[in-house]
């Protein structure tokens, strides 16, 4: 089990560095990805679906939201 929490203390270090070079709408992207998989595991758990495709669906749908956000004119 510590093995395991190392792995993932790695992994979000290595996350967050990866993403200091990159644009916003790069950002953007990722975030809404991110969420959308969380989101969309979170629901297929609760509807008693599976959750690894939840959190594909969610994350390509979080992607594609993100990236629009990014995209949009200013107002």
């Amino acid at each position: 089990m510590k093995r395991v929490a190392w792995m993932g203390v790695v992994a979000l270090v290595a996350g967050l560095i990866g993403c200091t070079s990159m644009t916003s709408q790069q950002q953007s992207t990722a975030s809404g990805a991110a969420i959308g998989a969380a989101a969309g595991a979170g629901i297929a758990a609760i509807a008693g679906g599976s959750g690894w495709t939840g959190a594909a669906i969610g994350a390509v749908a979080g992607g594609v939201a993100g990236n629009m956000r990014a995209n949009r004119p200013p107002q």
